[in-house]
Order: C-alpha cells, then structure tokens, then sequence
C-alpha cells in the first residue's frame, strides 16, 4: 500500500518567501563625498583664487558654495564629526587619532555610542566605499595585527583601499586594500602618483558597484591625502605656475580678497585681516629668499590643479554610469592651511616632529626638485597666511583661518538656483544628519544593541532651495591644542592662546602662552564676516557670557582637561595593548612590520641580524623608512653598512673590510648610545668592531608621519641612502632580526617630552 506523502514534505509544497533585503527609500540618491587636507578658504578658484581648479569651480557653480562653513581645525577630529555627526572631542575624537590619550575626549577611538554615516546607510541598503586618507584608527591598532574594529571596514565601509595615518609620501605610500597593507602597484619612476591611483581605484569600484548591482545606491567616501604636506607633484603641473607668484603672499593675499568681494564669496565691507607683525613682509625679504618662497607656492598651486584634474576623473565616472541627476557631492576641507612649515618652509617636514630647524640654504638647495622624489616638501607659514584669506592664523588654530574652509554641495535633481552662495552658520557635524535627511531616513536610536548618543548636529536641506532658510543651530564650541573659541546667535568670541609643537610659532608668534594670561576677543560675525573687530572692550557683559558658555559646552562635549603643550599630551598617552618592549625579534617572510609595533629606538638600540653569507653578498638586510627619515642596514660593495636618515640629514658608516663568508651564522649588529647631547653608532660583524661614528643630536622619537614599515631582507620605495636601489633583496638567509632598547616606560613618558620639547 502506498503511503500518502506528508504534507510540506516537497519543496514544491513549501512557500516561498524570499528573506527581506533592506532598501533605502525609493529614489535615494547617492552620496560623494571628497575630502581635501589643509585647504584654505582662498585656495580654490571659485572661493577667490587664481589656482585653476576647473574641476571642483564646475561643481561649485552646477551647485552651491557656503561661506560660513566651519570644521574643528584639524583632520582626526573634523572627519571623526563628519562620519558621526557629534563634536569631536564627544567621540573621543579632541586631538589626533595617533595621540590616543587616557580622556574620555581624547581617546582616539569612535564609540559604539556614535554609529557612523556609513553604518547607517549600510544598514539602510546603502553599497559603501572608503578611498584614501582615513587617520581614524588609533596609534598601537594600525599594525597587520589589527584590531580592526577602527579601521574603515569597521566602522561601516564595505570596501577600502587608502592609507591610514596623517599622511604619507605620494610617490611611495603605506597602502591598505580592505584589512591588509599592500605595496603600491608601480614605482614613482613608473609615473606613480598617489593622488592618481586613488582616482583609479574610486573608479573601479564605483563601476564595480555599478556592474554588480545597477538600481542600488552608493556612498563613496573620497579623501585625498593632498593637499597636505608633502606637496609632492610632477614638474609638468608646476611649470604654468613659473613667476606666477613673483610679487609674494602680501600682493597675492589682495588680490585675492578683491576677487572674493567682486564674486560675492566675501560680503561688501569686510576688512580684510593685517599680516601678523611677526610674519614677514614680502619686500622684507633677501632676493634668495623670494626666490625660494615663491617656488614653495608653484609648487603647491601645481599639486593643487593636479589633484582637481583627479577629482575630475571621478565627477566623470558617475556621469559615466548615468547618475549625476540623483548623486548629491560634498566636497570640503578638512582644515584650514597648514603653517607646519614655519617661517620658511621645509624641505622635509619630519623636522616639524623631530624639531630640527629649518634652513633656507637647505630649501635653496633642493630648490629644482622641491616637490619631487627628494622632498618631502611643505610651504612657509606666510602661504598658509594667505591661503586662508581674509581670515587671521591657521590650522590647529580656532581662529576663521583654522576652522573655515570651503563647502560645496551639488546635487541637480534638487538644488534650486546653481550657482548661488549660502551664507548660513554650518559646523562639519551638519553634514551627517543633512545627507540622512537627503537620503529619507533618520539616525536610530539603537545599533547593535547599543543606545546611541544624541546627535550634534542639525540638517542643512532647506537650504538647498531656500537662500533664507534659518540656520540650523545657533551654538557651536571649538578647541584645539588649548585654543578656544565659541559661536552663540552670530557672535564669537576667540582666546589668544599660542600652542607649542612648531618652533617658529613657539618663539615668535604674539599671544597667551597659559591659560590663566588668555585675552578673549569677541567679534559680530553678522558684520563682521572676517573676524577683525575686537569688541571685547565694549562688551564685557558679553564676553564673559560667552566664556561661561564655552565652559557648559566644554563639560557637556568631554572637552576637559585641555592643555595647549603638544608634548604634554604624551603623559596621558594610552599605552598599546600588546607592547613592543625592550626586546623584540622579527623572522623573514612576513609583510612590513609598521613602526609602532617596533621599540622606540631614540633612547639608545642595538639592533642584531643573524644571517647566513654568501659569495659575493649583497642586499638590504632590515629596511625601514627611506631618505627622508629612517634607517637600513644592507650590504653594498661587498661591505657592511647601516645608514640612518634623521628628517633627510643622512648619518652613516661602512664597515672597514669586506663582509666574508664564514660560519654558517654571522651576527651583525648596529648599536646607539647618547651621551649628553652627542650619539654614537657603532657597527659590528660578530664581536668585531668594522666601524663607529659619531654625531650631535638625538634621535627623533618618529622617523615619518606616513606610518613607515619595517622590511626584513629587501626595500621596497625610496631607500634610506642612494647606494642602493630597492628592492635590493639579501642574496644569503636572514635567521631572525632583533631589536633591543631601553624602552622608556609609561613612568618615563617625561623623558619623552624631554627628547622632544626640551624642558
């Protein structure tokens, strides 16, 4: 007897019911948002300036331009309040990502507290991409190891291809594709830029995008590491700027006022801000020097139409794919210019840290290739001056010259009259709840279980059709680095306070160097658009309402305690979770090891590699760095040699006889001592002597700001010294590479402070 099938049993009985995919609300536009580094207000062609920058000038006349938009004045913190839509210092995010401090305001880490934009589109079905600069992971997480958790992957980005810190070398990069470090695809002598590849990338993944799921929105997030320092470009971009600044910042500086207040960018009746008394006049300046400084702003006026030329290439590919009706672009500034290259400019701005002066003869001399594969180049503070007209200072400075920077949103399907200006107050955490608003959907309550904190922010959209729209807040606070400054219903008032970490500013700019000696200075900014009419004389009753205001805001964001002394910060420094130590040993056959997996070496090192030799040796040994800062030790000429590179200052020594083949493991070893103020290096094969020499001057506690990394029987880039050519890999067998130093502890975080500051 048959038996009757179960009812259910056949998948042709079951229902189909197709799992729901989450899709954001019908018509949701995409989202482009390109990130410039150390811009200034007047950089730009349609904010006043005579930089072509055709690229980004289209955009801005197909969409809006705002001229009261501000940022936090320096890059971790004001990306940390663009991708959260919270003040910076209320996600842990008060100073630099790479200075993670023991505050709950400075920690470096974005809470689970404050899921990120692209989260919540993710979340929302949104595609999302990450390209180029992120300088969100905090020091002691960006190793090979991870964790990952603050990495763009992490925090809500699908796909990532960029790098990590502050910044890094556009011919050579510390690169990352999604969680791993990778090396660039070409060389610089290949025509490598990086600005060029991050371009190429945001392209393919956009079509990538696009190919595998047409109808789908994206959310590209595109931050370039220009135009921060290095201004690193090829000739051909700087030649059309020969003699174009001949007449110098005080002469360009009016010009470019004069534009603003013709095209409408500065209102009729602003004053434009005097030149600082302790920065100099251009006709103050020796013939040479002229000569010099005006080459630092070809340069950067090249690097600067470069880059537009990319962020063209990427306008194109959404043009391309047919989505430039329904793709709302941001683009902005991070911050305002960047006065990190002091009084003259520097040929390599790892003196910056290492706090070496600089030398206009040493610029002089690198003047035919500042900009190129020899430089790690930035410009005088005079430029920077200039860069932010008409505003007073710079970045890290909440001054308008650090904290307004250009805006410009082009969105055609929905912008009413293009081309227009905006003249409302709007902060970098408005932008995060304006592209949710855009976008149909709102910021939840909960991710993940966590309850999340209340957004700072406040949506900008009814500007895009209303020129009179309200503003949509009227408070914002600011502070970096001790300088302080707060906007309440159209005033602001600013301290006088000069931060330490650049040595000219340090010595010669005129301001409070404590709190307790702060002037605060109160400006009308509805009149007063370029922030240069002190009215704290007759407002007194004023100021100190302000000042009170500033200290509720300052509670209610995490921004306490403050202090103004860069080096000061490193006694709070959060220790890394699995530390180097005193003594570490690295194998061959692994990636870059990045340096802050390494001891710190300033203090003393030996550094020893057991290898096995072979006829005629050669190659690199350990590499990390490269002539710009770092230090290699390799076999060249059949000899022993280990060269260090201090900011571009190279120290070095060869052994006094050939390198032979011996036992079946030789040891070779560099080692470091300082005695007072002088240093020692002294190189061995086995227990034999082959060669010392000595030098005055510490070692930098950081070889590159662009997140250098170890390499263990080749190099990879730039070499250290010009006597050998990477790769350059070991001919032998390298058994173990180890590092042994002192290791200042966390209780001897004042002899750091005392290496770098000098008190």
């Amino acid at each position: 007897m048959e038996r009757e099938a179960q009812p259910g049993l056949r998948l042709t009985d079951a229902p189909i019911e197709p799992p729901l995919e989450r899709r954001p609300p019908a018509g949701a536009p995409n989202i482009v948002v390109i990130v410039l580094d150390d811009t200034g207000f007047a950089q730009l062609g349609a904010f006043g300036s005579d930089i072509s920058t055709p690229s980004i000038d289209a955009l801005a006349y197909e969409g809006l331009r705002y001229n009261r938009f501000h940022v936090t004045s320096l890059c971790s913190p004001t990306r940390a309040s663009f991708l959260t839509g919270r003040n910076h210092h209320a996600v842990g995010m008060g100073f630099l990502a790479d200075i993670p401090l023991s505050y709950p305001g400075y920690t470096g880490r974005i809470p689970k507290t404050a899921a990120t934009l692209p989260r919540i589109l993710k979340d929302a079905g949104y595609s999302t991409i990450a390209v180029g600069k992120w300088h969100l992971t905090p020091r002691w997480q960006r190793s090979a190891a991870g964790p990952f958790d603050t990495w763009p992957l992490g925090l809500g980005f699908e796909r990532y291809y960029g790098f990590l810190q502050a910044g890094t070398n556009h011919w050579t990069p510390n690169l990352v594709c999604d969680n791993h470090y990778i090396d660039p695809p070409a060389s610089p002598r290949d025509g490598y830029h990086l600005s060029e590849d991050l371009a190429s990338q945001a392209e393919r993944l956009i079509l990538d995008q696009q190919n595998g799921a047409p109808g789908k929105p994206f959310f590209l997030y595109f931050a370039l590491g220009a135009m921060h320092a290095p201004h690193h470009v090829s000739s051909d971009w700087v030649a059309p700027y020969h003699t174009k600044f001949d007449s110098g910042w005080d002469t360009w500086r009016k010009e470019v006022f004069s534009r603003q207040v013709n095209t409408g960018v500065v209102p009729e009746g602003t004053t434009l801000t005097p030149r600082p008394s302790w920065v100099e006049a251009w006709d103050d300046l020796s013939a040479d020097e002229r000569r010099m400084h005006a080459r630092e702003q070809e340069v950067f006026a090249g690097f600067l139409t470069h880059t537009d030329a990319q962020i063209g290439r990427v306008l194109k590919v959404i043009d391309d794919v047919g989505q430039r009706e329904n793709t709302i672009v941001v683009l902005f500034s991070d911050n305002g210019a960047s006065a990190e290259g002091g009084k003259d400019g520097s040929v390599n701005e790892h003196r910056f840290t290492a706090r070496i002066r600089e030398s206009m003869d040493d610029n002089l001399s690198a003047y035919d290739d500042w900009g190129g594969f020899n430089s790690y180049n930035h410009y005088s503070w005079a430029w920077a001056w200039a860069g932010n007209t008409p505003f007073r200072l710079w970045k890290r400075y909440t001054w308008l010259g650090g904290t307004r920077t250009p805006l410009i949103v082009r969105w055609p399907a929905k912008i009413a009259d293009p081309g227009a200006l905006r003249s409302q107050f709007v902060h970098v955490v408005d932008l995060m709840p304006t592209i949710l608003d855009a976008v149909g959907i709102e910021a939840p309550a909960n991710v993940d279980g966590v309850d999340q904190q209340p957004v700072d922010g406040a949506s900008i959209k009814a500007t895009f059709k209303d020129p009179a729209a309200r503003d949509a807040r009227a408070t914002q606070y600011f502070e970096m680095l001790g300088s302080r400054s707060i906007y309440h219903n159209g005033f602001k008032a600013t301290t006088n306070f000069i931060s330490s970490g650049v040595i000219d500013e340090e010595e010669l700019a005129v301001g409070s160097r404590e709190f307790d000696d702060d002037r605060w200075e109160l400006f009308d900014l509805g009149t007063d658009f370029s922030e240069s009419n002190d009215l704290a004389e007759e407002r007194g009753d004023v100021v100190r309402s302000m000042e009170d205001l500033w200290l509720v805001e300052a509670a209610r964001n995490q921004v306490l305690p403050i202090d103004g002394k860069f080096t000061h910060l490193l006694e709070a420094l959060v220790p890394p979770a699995y530390p180097p130590g005193g003594s570490r040993s690295y194998k061959s056959g692994a990636g870059p090891v990045v340096d802050e997996s390494i001891p710190l070496l300033f203090g003393g090192f030996q550094i020893s590699a057991m290898v096995s030799v072979r006829d005629e040796p050669r190659g690199v040994i350990f590499a990390l760095g490269d002539w710009n800062g770092g230090y290699a030790m390799y076999v060249a000429n059949g000899r022993l040699t280990f060269s260090f590179s201090r900011a571009g200052e190279l120290i070095e020594i060869e052994g006094d006889r050939a390198l032979l083949p011996g036992k079946e493991t030789t040891t070779l070893k560099i080692t470091y001592v300082l005695d007072g103020v002088r240093g020692r290096f002294t190189l061995y094969q086995d227990d034999d002597v082959v060669g010392s020499t000595e030098f005055t001057g510490m070692l930098p506690v950081a070889l590159q700001h662009g997140g250098a990394a170890l390499r263990i029987g080749y190099d990879s880039g730039f070499p250290v010294s010009k006597r050998y050519e990477p790769p350059f890999p070991w001919n032998g067998e390298i058994e173990l590479v180890t590092f042994d130093t002192p290791g200042p502890s966390l209780e001897a975080r004042t002899e750091i402070r005392s290496a770098l500051h000098g008190d």
